[in-house]
């Protein structure tokens, strides 16, 4: 492995000059004048309790689409303070998980490229180099959940063919629990499915979350584009069907769905298009202003619990791309997030300048516990 040393600390909280601080603690800044934006938050707790996170650049400045650039942190303290401990070419919209101990970092190489994935025996230190699980390219995905079911672990991923945006093709790679994961013959993959002519609304999806259905199947659900619902397909024997669409506050935008055993819900942080704003009733997919903490006991019925983050102008400010991790009575929380700074903030709420960490804190008992 390449020894990567740590070479940034940055403490909570952060202070602008001239310029209001962000909500949360922040990890990284990267003024928009760099021509480089903060994308794909992810966040992992390692068995010793220190978290990792991790996020990549996009922008025109940033190499995506020939080398893409991650950044992986950590925090000793719980997220009060930390230290960037890597920079990783060739990653891009990628996860961190643990599994045999070992921390992975799974995504593409560049924007659209090929499946890869990393491994660290060292909680993010050092990592190795990229193995490549597909020959091909034109791969899409996000930082999304791995879970394990029937022995195998599973994670979703899009296909997108070359041409103009928006015909991404939804489909699930495994493998065996105990298998070698940097071995390419040891994951399984489902055929790629295309959005279907026959649903009742939106045009695509991507994005896709594994989780396990209340019957123990597993499922991929999807962001469904400019749509505030989500798309449920469910495997079967190596297969993926679509069983419909389901009313989704934030449905538009990426989320993270994880299963709680203590509340016996599931969860998620998603950015609903509230009617207050015009722009909700005609891209609600821009609309990513307000951060809220939802619940399901089915998959099918979500309500919001609490509005955890918000600004009044969805326009220029964004709490995005959220992903998440139970901790006890809170969850734990990395933000991609566009607010002020002191080279002018972003040029809109999508071009992201900082990844920011987040608590919610007492999630399942306040304001209330669950009902129904």
């Amino acid at each position: 492995m390449n020894r990567i040393v740590a070479t940034l600390l940055i403490l909570s909280p952060w202070i602008a000059i001239g310029a209001p601080a962000p909500p949360g603690v922040v990890i990284d800044h990267e003024p928009a004048k760099t021509g480089r934006y903060i994308g794909s938050p992810s966040i992992v707790i390692l068995p010793n309790g220190e978290y990792v996170a991790s996020h990549d650049f996009f922008g025109p400045k940033s190499g995506q689409s020939v080398s893409a650039t991650t950044r992986v942190f950590r925090s000793r303290d719980r997220g009060q303070s930390w230290e960037r401990t890597a920079e990783l070419k060739d990653q891009f919209w990628s996860n961190l998980f643990l599994a045999h101990h070992n921390l992975y970092l799974m995504g593409t190489n560049y924007e659209y490229g090929r499946i890869v994935i990393r491994q660290s025996k060292d909680g993010g230190l050092s990592w190795s180099d990229p193995s490549f699980l597909t020959s091909d390219a034109n791969y899409h995905t996000a930082p999304v959940p791995v879970i394990e079911q029937g022995g195998r672990l599973w994670r979703a991923f899009e296909y997108h063919p070359p041409g103009p945006w928006g015909h991404f093709q939804a489909f699930m790679l495994s493998a065996p629990a105990n298998a070698n994961l940097l071995q390419a013959q040891n994951w399984t993959r489902t055929p790629r499915l295309p959005y279907p002519p026959a649903a009742a609304k939106g045009t695509t999806w991507l994005e896709g979350n594994a989780v396990v259905a209340p019957d123990g199947s597993v499922l991929d659900i999807l962001r469904v584009d400019n749509v505030e619902s989500a798309a449920i397909l469910k495997e079967a024997n190596r297969q993926l069907k679509f069983e419909g669409l389901v009313d989704f506050p934030g449905g538009s935008k990426k989320f993270t769905i994880r299963y709680d055993k203590k509340s016996s819900r599931y969860w998620t942080l998603s950015n609903p298009a509230l009617a207050q704003y015009p722009l909700s009733a005609t891209n609600p997919a821009s609309v990513r202003n307000t951060l809220a903490l939802m619940s399901s006991k089915d998959l099918h019925q979500w309500r919001i619990e609490r509005i955890v983050l918000s600004h009044t102008d969805p326009q220029k400010y964004g709490f995005q791309y959220v992903d998440w991790q139970f901790d006890g009575a809170d969850i734990v929380a990395v933000s991609r997030t566009a607010f002020d700074d002191d080279s002018g903030g972003p040029p809109r709420a999508h071009d992201a300048n900082y990844m920011t960490f987040h608590r919610v804190r007492k999630f399942r008992s306040e304001p209330g516990p669950p009902k129904d």
